[in-house]
Formats: C-alpha cells, structure tokens, sequence
C-alpha cells in the first residue's frame, strides 16, 4: 500500500492529490515532453538527407532555427495562458497546434514551407516541455518533487539516445517525411492521455496581459539578423546595401524590443530578473555553452556525412556520443553540487575539457578514427553537461521563490535564443565561408569544394573553433559568476538535477 505523502495544490484550492494520481498526471504530461524532446534531436541527423531531396542547402539551418524562435518566443507565453485559462486547455492546445505542424512539415515539397511548417510546429511545441514542469510544480511540493524527478530524466535521456539513431534511419532507409508522421499517433496518443489524466489539475485563475508586441519585435529582429548571417556571403558581400541594411534593421528592432521589455505592464521577459547579476550571468554561460551545444549537434551530422562520408543512419549512431554525455555531466555536476561549497570549480573544469577536445577535432578532425572522434565527442558533452544544473540552479537560488517561475523560464528562454544564432553561425561558417553557396546537396557540396580548392575538412575545422569560442565565452560567464550559498530547495533541486 502506498504510505506516499499527498501532494497540496499551491493556493489552497482544490483536494490533495495521491502519489497514485500524481503518476496519473505525470502520465499525461511526460509524453507531451517526449513529443518535444525527441523532435528536438530526431531532426539532426536527417538534415541532410532533407537538404538533398529538397535542393536546398542555403537554408537547411532555417528548419532548426525557425523552430528554435518559435518556440522560444511563445514559450512565455503559453504560460500566462495557463495561468488564465487552466493548464489542461494550454497544454491540449500545444499537442494540437505541434501535430498539425508536424503534418504540414511532412507534406512539405519546398524548403521554405517547410521551413514556414516548422515555424508552426515550434509554436505548438514551445510550450510542452514548460508546461509539463509548470504542471509539476502545481501538483508537488518542492521536498516531494525531487522523487519524480527520474520520469524527467528518462525522456531526456531516451529522447537523446533514441532521436539521432530514429532520425538516421528513417532518412537512409524509409522517407525524411516519416520523421514528422510519427508525431501524428504519438500525439494523439498524448492529446488523449493528457484530456483524461489532466482533469484533476487544480485551477488557479491568474489573468495577465500577453506581451504579443514583444514576441513579434523579439521575433523579427532575430529573423533579420538571421537573414543577415544566412546571406553574408552567399546571396550578396558581406559589405553590400542589403547585408548592411538587415544588420541595422535588426539593431532598430533590438533597440525597440529593449524599450517594449521596459514599457510593456507585463514583459515577455521581466527586466527586473535580469537585473539580477548571478541571473545575468548564468543566463549568459548557460546561453553561449548549450547554444554551442545544440550547433554541434545540428552541424555533426553534416560533418560524418560529408567528410567522414558515412551514412546518415551511422551518423545517427555517431552522435549518441554528444547527445547522452550532457545527462552524465549533467547528473555528475548536480550530485556534486549539493555536497560542496565551491561548486562552479567542476563546470569550470568541464568547460576547460570541453575547449581542449574541441581544439584537437579542430587540429587534427580528419586524420582521426571515428572511434577517435566518439571518444572526444563524449568528454566534450560530459565537460558541457557539468555546466547546466549549476547555471540553472544557481539562477533558481538568487531570487526570491515567487519570482522562481519567471527566473527558469528567462533562463530556458535564452538557451533556445542562443541555439539559433550558433546554428546560424555554424551554417555561414559551412556555406558561406568557403564560398559553398553553387552546391544543392551534401554530394555535390564535395564537388564545389574541390572545384574551389576548398577542403570541407578544413572548413569544418572553422566550425570546431567557432565551437571553443563559444565555450570560452560560457566560461568567462561562469567565472564571473557570483557563487552564494544554496538555499535548502536549491540543493534539493541540484540533487535531483538532469540536463533538460
């Protein structure tokens, strides 16, 4: 017989829950996450066989960065909704509005619908991951949440072992397209575990007022100074009238998102948070060290295929590596966390280990066994992995509790953010930087290579250092970081920490 505590939703209102139903809640919302999570890393090793039935290299990076905005910008979103109108309605919503997305991407014929489907699939996803965590803090308190904390970690981990490998295979082997269709069963499948389970949620109606102007304005800056990055070099010279144009049509746009997060009653992101100096600055490690983390893994797959020339379901396997080594750090740095005082010394060393392997694929990639390179890809995401609890935890630890919710979500909201310029960057760096732009699939990539006297080993070599740039301003961040004492909750929370 279970002797577990009941859980109390927060505000007094509604009954106490069981551990048996809180499983049943848990049932509901962890599918949604899955949903989210493996579309996050099916998608990587398929790049670039959806590049070459499609034509269409100069944007590839786009399928991965439009869904990493959307997402990004209606992840704050999503949750001032559920807040008005309950979760259950938000999170059916988002299972909703991801599977037709997923729809839309799978009868794709083009690279920009594609790329316009994904852009609507980020918008249903961008808020399943957030929600299933808002809907855990609803229903557990914060001594009792640590015990359903291995749920989490198993979609994580599985998302990442299973997505690269799902991914590779159903590229080689069936049509890029299944990699969408699976979501429809998956989804459904989720939409009807969630309407029944999710019933028993309490409610707690809290209106707001949706910051629609500031996610339009944060959105559209970041497209134009993407549209910059993608076409530097390839579509028109760095110098020229249209480059210059968007660059500074995208500091106008900066410059007024600034002014909207100042004037707006309720901010898409709340300055307030960010005024806060430890949150400023994990923000920022957390930002450059998994933006470079997630580049990595969209740009991998292109570097085994094209250079290592195997095939995509080996580059799947390939990358498991990168993908599972941030969960081992991830749960390593979190443990270590709690019993020690001086607790950014490991991610400082994780972070120097990761710049060290990065700098030997950069040196000597090509001359490398895969079996080399297996082995450095899993010290380098180990090394990041460290990383994640401490700049989580440590921005949950400077603020106040009720301000918690608003702290984590600014964090998430910034690792997404800078995910999409470092894949954008990556993507210049590969076809822009040596001049790639004639090439419409990864086979012919080699030839316009050649024919320019260009080694994509050695571009990619540029992508390895772009890779340890990126780290070091991780770790120049985490050195500046303030390193208080943890609060009570915030060890609990370092304990039961995986890499989300």
């Amino acid at each position: 017989m279970d002797q577990s505590p009941t859980a109390q939703p927060h505000g007094g209102q509604g009954t106490a829950l069981s551990h048996a139903e809180i499983r049943t809640i848990i049932a509901g919302v962890i599918l949604a996450m899955f949903l989210a999570a493996l579309d996050q890393t099916i998608i990587a090793t398929a790049l670039p066989t959806i590049g070459r039935e499609l034509g269409d290299l100069e944007h590839l990076s786009w399928i991965v960065t439009v869904y990493l905005l959307t997402s990004t910008a209606v992840t704050p979103l999503y949750g001032k909704l559920s807040d008005s109108y309950g979760r259950r309605g938000i999170m059916l919503t988002g299972i909703v509005i991801f599977v037709i997305g997923s729809i839309a991407c799978a009868l794709a014929p083009t690279m920009t619908i594609l790329i316009l489907a994904r852009g609507l699939q980020g918008i249903g996803g961008g808020g399943l991951i957030a929600l299933a965590q808002t809907i855990i803090a609803d229903i557990v308190p914060p001594k009792e949440r640590g015990r359903y904390q291995v749920y989490f970690a198993s979609v994580f981990m599985s998302s990442s072992l299973l997505g690269p490998v799902l991914g590779g295979f159903i590229a080689e082997k069936l049509h890029w397209s299944m990699i969408f269709w699976i979501n429809l069963p998956l989804g459904l499948i989720a939409f009807a575990i969630a309407y029944r389970s999710l019933r028993r949620l309490p409610r707690f109606e809290r209106p707001h007022q949706l910051d629609l102007l500031g996610a339009f304005l944060l959105v559209a800056a970041t497209v134009v100074l993407l549209l910059a990055l993608s076409w530097g070099g390839i579509r028109y010279p760095w110098g020229s009238l249209p480059i210059v144009g968007l660059i500074a049509g995208s500091v106008v746009l900066w410059i007024l998102f600034a002014l909207r997060m100042r004037l707006a009653p309720e901010p898409l992101i709340p300055p307030g948070v960010l005024h806060n100096p430890v949150v400023r600055m994990a923000v920022l490690a957390a930002c450059f060290g998994m933006g470079t983390y997630i580049g990595l893994t969209i740009y991998l797959p292109v570097y085994f295929e094209a250079v290592r020339g195997i095939s995509a379901s080996q580059s799947g396997l390939a990358l498991i590596p990168l993908m599972a080594g941030t969960v081992v750090g991830a749960t390593l740095s979190g443990r270590t966390m709690a019993k020690v005082k001086h607790y950014k010394r490991l991610p400082t060393a994780g972070l120097l280990v990761a710049m060290a392997t990065t700098g030997i694929l950069a040196a000597y990639g090509q001359s490398l066994s895969i079996l080399m390179v297996e082995i450095i890809l899993a010290v380098i995401s180990i090394g990041l992995g460290t990383v994640l609890p401490v700049t989580m935890v440590t921005t949950q630890n400077a603020v106040a509790p009720h301000q918690m919710g608003t702290a984590t979500g600014t964090a998430n909201f910034f690792r997404s953010l800078g995910g999409a310029f470092i894949v954008a960057i990556f993507g210049a760096i590969v076809l822009g930087g040596a001049g790639l732009s004639g090439a419409t699939s990864f086979e012919s990539l080699s030839t316009v290579a050649a024919q320019s006297g260009v080694d994509l080993a050695d571009v990619f070599s540029w992508v390895f250092i772009a890779a340890i740039v990126g780290f070091g301003l991780s770790l120049a961040f985490l050195l500046a970081l303030e390193e208080r004492p943890l609060r009570g909750a915030a060890v609990k929370a370092a304990e039961a920490a995986v890499a989300d």
